[in-house]
């Protein structure tokens, strides 16, 4: 687990470099403290008695890391590949998925083995990416980041150019990344909406909204009509976004994490499953959001610090994967 934990997170140590500027041995460090929970809790579940005991452990292991606390630390979890080996199945390819590797533990595992050989080789030759929703539209940008730095006048604008551009081109419903409308403000509130007179459009964007307390990193609805904040992000990124240390200690600041909040939100009628950047790599906040069964998945991202790895691929391959599994359309929006 150590060796499969460690290699879907390969690209985190230079990914920690560039977001803080640092020498590349920080992210070695940072990489392997990350494993720690994922592999201490297979560690202590352990056992080399085969039969059904060896198989409840694993299951517990794997429930274990799906949901908080250690979920938050569970990214790249191999019940994500359910959606990739039985596209449009559903919780039924969930469960099978999970029996599968459950049996994967058992004396008879070739068995397994040669029956996920079988459907991923199956699905390798059938698979097709899930469908956008008509009239919906996932906007990349490419603007540099820092830490520290938001979306000053000059990006805003640029940003809602691309925005009035996809209209154009019949889109009425725009999703642009995470942090796209940088820190959300009533002045900016009204600069977009602004903008967007005449357009007719909805644009969901993210932002961050800041009080005396900390930030919450979130998606805004915005139209000429107005803007209102449409979610708040369930799991920030630990570390670098969500740090909870700070208030055992009296400090102020980081992301909150609102962790079974918002499930689905409603856009123009539309129930929306959202997932901004990390959620995208962990388990229960898309299942969360599968239990409301919504219409479509929107999934944003801000990967400007994954210059040279492969972190934004995998975001992108995990959220396919659940869109897929459900059946349902995918509309991503990632800063590059």
């Amino acid at each position: 687990m150590r060796g499969y934990f460690l290699a879907a997170s390969h690209g985190l140590p230079q990914g920690v470099a560039n977001f803080y500027g640092s020498q590349f041995a920080l992210g070695i460090a940072l990489w392997f403290a990350a494993s720690l929970a994922f592999v201490a809790v297979h560690a202590l579940l352990w056992t080399s008695s085969e039969g059904r005991g060896r198989a409840l452990r694993y299951a517990i292991a794997a429930v274990v890391m799906s949901m908080p606390p250690f979920g938050i630390v569970g990214w790249a979890h191999p019940v994500t590949a359910a959606g990739i080996l039985f596209p449009g199945w559903g919780w039924f390819g969930l469960a099978t998925a999970a029996i599968l590797m459950l049996a994967m533990t058992k004396k008879r595992w070739p068995i397994a083995a040669v029956l996920v050989g079988g459907f991923w080789a199956w699905s390798a030759a059938n698979w097709t990416p899930p469908n956008p929703l008509e009239g919906w539209v996932g906007t990349d940008t490419q603007f540099p980041g820092s830490p520290r730095r938001y979306a000053d006048y000059v990006q805003q604008l640029n940003t809602i150019a691309l925005a009035k551009t996809a209209a154009v081109g019949g889109a009425s419903v725009i999703v642009l990344p995470e942090s796209a409308a940088g820190l959300w403000t009533p002045t900016v509130g009204r600069l977009w909406a602004r903008e967007l007179t005449g357009s007719g459009v909805t644009v969901i964007a993210g932002a961050a909204v800041v009080d005396q307390y900390g930030y919450d990193n979130v998606m805004i609805r915005i139209s000429a009509k107005g803007s209102e904040i449409l979610y708040r992000e369930r799991m920030p990124v630990p570390v670098s976004m969500w740090q909870p240390w700070l208030a055992w200690v009296g400090q102020r600041g980081g992301a909150r994490a609102h962790v079974f909040a918002n499930p689905v939100v409603d856009v123009e009628g539309v129930k929306i499953a959202p997932l901004i950047c990390y959620e995208q790599l962990i388990v229960w906040p898309v299942l969360q959001s599968m239990l409301h069964r919504p219409d479509v998945i929107v999934a944003a991202g801000n990967g400007w610090w994954t210059s040279g790895v492969s972190i934004v691929a995998i975001q992108k391959a995990s959220a396919q994967a659940w869109a897929s599994l459900f059946g349902l359309p995918l509309i991503l929006a990632v800063n590059r």
